[in-house]
């Protein structure tokens, strides 16, 4: 078992280099290291946290080299179809660049952007206190940056049950009712974040409601689980009735945006990305989609000082 504390020769055998290059990196101040009673110690929790530290500063500087002449935006998050729509007009466009995006929920999106593993977070999280969006969470979920938010698009989110909605879903209280069954969405995604708001406000204990503990996901695997019968409801945005042929009880009309540090967001990947927001052929193929509204498409909301 690694000590907590090391000396060079176990610091080096733990980093599978020569001592002398523990020396090295010690004269450069390039490792974390104390010296007691003339002898170098290393707390291992130290050098962890450093060797994660400068994995992270290497893997952002190889996607910022990348992406000078093109290459990949990594990208996590929340999902919405005018996303794949986003992704296919860049490549078509400017086919040099791509997106590579994760499905993770709002929360972790961010929280990846925190760590240094994403460029982009897709984020809808509502702050009730405020009655907006993605802002108040910035300071929570990712500290260590200076984020900007960009709006994208504004959305409507809502019961998502079969035609007819034969069990008269109307609203959240709907949801405990005995003989409902219920399809969720993960801890951290923005829609079961919208819902444990309501719940709590109503004073609806969650174990009341049958399948709370069922969880997907997207929005598609909400209106399947409706669609195919293994859940009589759902929430889910309007797009995702509307391709399924399902009938939508409107809950909000939300906001969706992208969040990006600062420095990213000056790189040319991301400006393409928001040249693309603003081009006739994308704007062409998102405006029928079921009632998304583009007003502020691109607009920076919020960029910290």
């Amino acid at each position: 078992m690694t000590k907590p504390l090391m000396n060079t020769r176990e610091v080096a055998e733990y980093l599978d280099i020569n001592e002398k290059q523990v020396y090295a990196l010690i004269k450069s101040k390039r490792i974390p290291a104390t010296r007691v009673t003339g002898k170098w110690l290393f707390p291992k929790d130290l050098i962890d946290s450093w060797l994660l530290e400068d994995a992270r500063a290497g893997l952002t500087e190889a996607r910022q080299r990348s992406r000078k002449m093109g290459g990949a935006i990594l990208a996590a998050g929340s999902n919405d179809p005018v996303l794949d729509v986003l992704q296919t007009s860049l490549r078509k466009n400017h086919p040099e660049f791509y997106i590579f995006s994760a499905t993770t929920g709002s929360r972790d999106g961010l929280l990846a952007l925190n760590a240094g593993y994403t460029d982009i977070a897709w984020t809808h999280l509502w702050d009730p206190h405020d009655d907006t969006y993605n802002i108040p969470y910035l300071a929570q979920y990712m500290p260590e940056r200076r984020g900007v938010v960009v709006n994208l698009f504004y959305r409507d989110l809502g019961f998502l049950t079969v035609r007819g909605n034969p069990l008269g879903i109307q609203g959240f209280d709907d949801l405990a009712r005995e003989g409902v069954r219920f399809i969720n969405r993960q801890p951290g995604a923005g829609t079961r974040v919208l819902l444990d708001i309501h719940l709590d406000r109503l004073g609806i204990e969650k174990s009341r409601i049958s399948g709370y503990e069922q969880e997907v996901f997207t929005h598609l695997e909400v209106g399947l689980a409706v669609l195919s019968g293994n859940a009589d409801v759902g929430i889910a945005s309007v797009a995702i009735a509307n391709f399924l042929g399902l009938d939508f009880v409107p809950i909000t009309r939300e906001r969706f945006d992208m969040v990006l540090d600062q420095h990213t967001f000056f790189e040319k990947a991301v400006q393409v990305l928001m040249d693309v927001l603003h081009d006739p052929s994308f704007r062409q193929r998102v405006e029928g989609m079921s009632r998304y509204d583009f007003s502020d498409s691109g607009r920076i909301l919020y960029a910290a000082a």
